[in-house]
């Protein structure tokens, strides 16, 4: 029964906001708005956020063509494997998933599977690994509590010390409340720190950083360095500025922590503090247990850290908080340390990752091969409940349409349907494309799915098979299937 429960808020949580969906077109439904042109294109990772003037925010009208979709239900019928089958079909014979992705659709709350192709061979999962380090996340670190950052007396007379606590989505300024990245602002804890001298008189400092926390190797060695330099992923770091994070085209600066510090001297001078950093080779020593603290910021909560780095695929956000998991748990700050806790963690929890190679948290090393069944055990644990952790994250994946990787997806004829109902996880890499999420079928059902492509053929491309793949959940949100 508790699982049921559990199952049935996961579907609320999935259908919240289709209302608004439908009023901006992303998904069929009664509520409609004017058409207007809109030249601006949304970074990767972002929804557009409508302002007072922008011509989006309308009074909704009726489109009396709209057809509604049926509520999300668990008393809705399970589709038929026959009828699945049938409606996936001319999906799955398309050129650009190659000759044998690996497919697993299964009905959300009971675990039932509706259909399975390959889902025993080892496919390349990409950033649907990242579900995987979620459950290890989910499991290991509490998601409502936050990373510190706070500043310290030093061990001499006239020293503060920086000591980083795992945020490295700091704001330069100050902090906006209810953000995730950019949540805690250096200039609030410069002011906190300049109140806290006013009693002394102090105005000129020397700042040394503490960067002993999960202190580890910045980048795998599985990864490929040109990753790294087209800023598809940056280092794994412990202290780190919002607008920082790297976003390809854009890496992230090789030394974070610097960046940091000369930000958080810049925020000192504003409230009249003059401070000279320490060089960088006296940064790795933690301060003394009981040090005086003068001021303290915290981050977002880690739950919600976590459904950002899923949101947008950041590799090193990923893997920062697997590595700070992993450090909870009595490991090393390492990448094979963390590689260990997630793969112990699905252990625990029952997935058989036998046959499979992580070599990172991330998906984003070659040569990483995972089933369809791993990926698919591992949803259904957030699916139908039993990990309550794990139930928020896999209801705050990238919504179709709309959030995340997937917000400027299922946008044709096609695939359409799907949006604004579907969530997935995706993962990309060169010659592979994979999904796993759940997603709404016509007749309110709640589906989870897998979807593995990685022996796409030479020049059809990944662009090509994520086209296809979005089909696939497309006809699932379709299916009745009986």
């Amino acid at each position: 029964m508790r699982r049921f429960l559990a199952a049935a808020v996961a579907v609320l949580v999935l259908v919240v906001g289709y209302g608004a969906l439908d009023v901006y077109d992303l998904v069929p439904g009664f509520l409609t708005r004017a058409p207007r042109s809109n030249s601006g294109t949304a970074p990767a990772g972002s929804s557009p956020t409508p302002t007072a003037t922008d011509p989006a925010v309308v009074v909704p009208t009726m489109d009396s063509g709209a057809q509604p979709l049926a509520p999300a239900s668990a008393g809705a019928p399970i589709p038929s494997a026959k009828g699945v089958a049938a409606a996936l079909a001319a999906v799955l014979r398309q050129p650009s998933l190659g000759p044998s992705p690996g497919v697993l659709v299964r009905d959300a709350f009971t675990g039932q599977v509706l259909l399975q192709r390959g889902v025993d061979r080892e496919h390349v999962p990409a950033s649907t690994l990242k579900l995987l380090t979620a459950l290890a996340v989910d499991t290991t670190l509490d998601p409502a509590a936050t990373m510190p950052t706070t500043v310290v007396q030093g061990a001499t007379a006239g020293q503060l010390v920086l000591v980083a606590g795992g945020d490295t989505m700091l704001a330069p300024g100050k902090g906006r409340a209810g953000a995730v990245e950019g949540r805690a602002g250096l200039a609030d804890l410069a002011a906190q720190v300049a109140t806290a001298l006013q009693a002394s008189g102090t105005t000129t400092i020397t700042l040394r950083l503490d960067l002993s926390h999960a202190r580890g190797p910045r980048y795998a060695p599985t990864w490929l360095p040109a990753d790294v330099t087209a800023g598809y992923t940056g280092g794994v770091s412990m202290l780190g500025l919002a607008g920082e994070r790297a976003v390809p085209g854009h890496p992230a600066p090789r030394d974070p922590e610097a960046s940091t510090a000369a930000a958080f001297v810049a925020a000192l001078a504003k409230q009249g503090i003059t401070a000279r950093l320490t060089p960088e080779r006296t940064w790795s020593a933690p301060v003394a247990a009981g040090a005086l603290e003068l001021g303290r910021v915290e981050s977002a909560p880690i739950g919600d850290v976590l459904a950002l780095a899923l949101d947008e695929s950041d590799n090193a956000l990923t893997e920062g908080l697997a590595r700070q998991a992993a450090v909870k748990a009595g490991g090393a700050a390492t990448f094979a340390s963390a590689v260990a806790l997630v793969e112990k963690v699905a252990a625990a929890h029952g997935v058989d990752l036998a046959g499979s190679t992580i070599k990172d948290t991330s998906g984003l090393s070659p040569g990483q091969l995972v089933s369809p069944r791993v990926l698919s055990d591992v949803l259904q644990l957030g699916a139908d409940g039993s990990v309550p952790a794990m139930q928020e994250t896999v209801a705050g994946l990238p919504v179709a349409g709309l959030t995340g990787t997937l917000h400027d997806r299922f946008t044709t004829t096609l695939t359409r349907p799907a949006a604004g109902i579907a969530r997935a996880k995706t993962g990309t890499l060169t010659g592979a494309s994979a999904m796993a999420g759940t997603v709404i079928d016509a007749d309110g059902r709640v589906l989870s799915y897998v979807v593995q492509a990685d022996r796409i053929p030479a020049g059809v491309g990944t662009l090509a098979a994520r086209a296809t793949l979005d089909r696939f959940v497309a006809a699932l949100a379709t299916c009745g299937c009986r």
